[in-house]
């Protein structure tokens, strides 16, 4: 079973679904959906038979939009990429940086899905899918966003490390909203896949990315935490708040467990009950060996190692 390889010979953890998968996926949406377009109608043509041609045309017209559209867009925002096909067919959407989706994805998916699916009976989505590498239809690729396989064997996931416990919370003021699923696919990929690459040659990767992301989000990356642990703590963030909007938390508020005002150091209470504050790895409290644990311990690497996170 293959997995998604980037330029970079760098695997990700999705899985873009294929084609035959996808396809059943939709047809079995397709068939609840007109299942219900066929009741709705019904019902709507029974309770407005005293209506005249013009308004019946106006109440047929917003019927197809609310069911055959409407429907399915709120379905995929609200289950977060899972419709009833893809749940059957064990398949999801997500962005193109593996994150949820949300409503203006579901949106566009859905808008051009009219016409790409509805309007020419799936012909377009069919060749867009096989001309794509990772399988997307016109809708995916103007949201944004990538149809993969949730059902894979164990242990063919990668995760990605979570960062040491001293700086969780740390970065919950930074504004992330400026930076680019590309980079954040980049990030993913090399945290997952950082435990196999040369220490100097993951140090050297870590910082280059680190560097992106500080210029992304207008905040110089600390100088007192690695950059492969800087990344991890950004990325944990942000997964926090996509589960925070997804769940009904809000955003972040900036000031986290822990925390004093946003994007101050986390503080910490010791046996007297006096709050301190750590500003330093050395000052941290000790937490399990994390694969970063075991490399950047050296210098950075002075070799470019010609990484760039994919467009």
């Amino acid at each position: 079973m293959s997995e998604l390889v980037t330029g970079e010979a760098v695997a990700l953890e999705l899985r873009p679904a294929k084609l035959p998968s996808r396809a059943l996926a939709v047809m079995i949406d397709l068939v609840v959906a007109f299942t219900l377009y066929i009741l709705v109608t019904v019902a709507v043509v029974a309770s407005t038979s005293s209506l005249d041609q013009a308004a019946w045309a106006a109440v047929t017209v917003a019927t197809f939009v609310l069911v055959l559209v409407g429907v399915p867009i709120a379905v995929e925002t609200l289950s977060h990429g899972r419709s009833l096909g893809k749940l059957a067919c064990g398949l999801r959407v997500v962005r193109d940086d593996g994150g949820p989706i949300r409503f203006r994805h579901a949106l566009v998916r859905g808008a051009v899905g009219v016409v790409e699916i509805i309007a020419t009976f799936g012909v377009v989505a069919c060749i867009a899918s096989l001309v794509s590498v990772r399988g997307r239809r016109l809708g995916d690729v103007f949201a944004g966003t990538l149809v993969v396989r949730e059902r894979v064997p164990v242990g063919a996931v990668r995760f990605v490390p979570p960062p040491p416990p001293w700086l969780v919370g740390r970065f919950a003021g930074l504004d992330l909203s400026s930076v680019p699923d590309g980079l954040w696919l980049a990030v993913r990929q090399y945290l997952t896949r950082m435990g196999q690459l040369d220490p100097q040659v993951s140090w050297s990767m870590a910082e280059r990315l680190a560097g992106d992301l500080a210029a992304c989000t207008g905040a110089p990356a600390p100088r007192d935490v690695p950059p492969a642990e800087f990344l991890a703590a950004v990325v944990h963030e942000r997964q926090s708040r996509d589960a925070r909007r997804a769940f009904g938390g809000g955003e972040a508020s900036g000031v986290g467990p822990g925390m004093g005002p946003a994007g101050a150091a986390p503080t910490f209470t010791d046996s007297s009950g006096a709050a301190t504050s750590r500003t330093s790895p050395a000052a941290e409290p000790p937490y399990v060996e994390t694969p970063w644990s075991r490399e950047g311990e050296g210098p950075a690497s002075s070799q470019g190692t010609g990484f760039v996170p994919p467009a």
